[in-house]
């Protein structure tokens, strides 16, 4: 099993519960750990035999683009997409973090894990 991960990808959107956060919007990070068979496109140097980290930024630009109350909503909506599209993955794990939340406070950053593996 190898490992693929897309770190930092950088994106202002509109997500959470305050209707001023769908106005304002805010800035986001997410990242990717991907679990799959990398023995194959070790040997042949060819895209099609591995897990396209084109693919999974898309993936991620696209579900954060849709606006959700929760992190964990959009979190889980991008790993039913990396399982569904991508069929070499066999354990993902998605970080959503939003950075400066409106909570009252000094916070950097707030960050929801999922992890999921594939269900045959």
């Amino acid at each position: 099993m190898g490992i693929i991960q897309v770190n930092n990808i950088r994106l202002f959107t509109n997500h959470g519960c305050l209707k001023e956060e769908a106005k304002i919007g805010s800035e986001y990070r997410v990242d990717l750990e991907i679990k799959a068979d990398l023995t194959t496109s070790a040997e042949s140097d060819i895209l099609t035999d591995t897990v396209d980290y084109v693919h999974l930024n898309n993936i991620v630009k696209d579900e954060m683009a849709v606006r959700s109350k929760l992190l964990e909503h959009v979190a889980k909506r991008i790993l039913n997409r990396i399982f569904k599209e991508l069929s070499l993955v066999q354990e993902a794990t998605v970080k959503v973090a939003k950075i400066n939340p409106p909570i009252g406070g000094n916070v950097e950053e707030v960050v929801i894990v999922l992890k999921d593996i594939r269900k045959n």
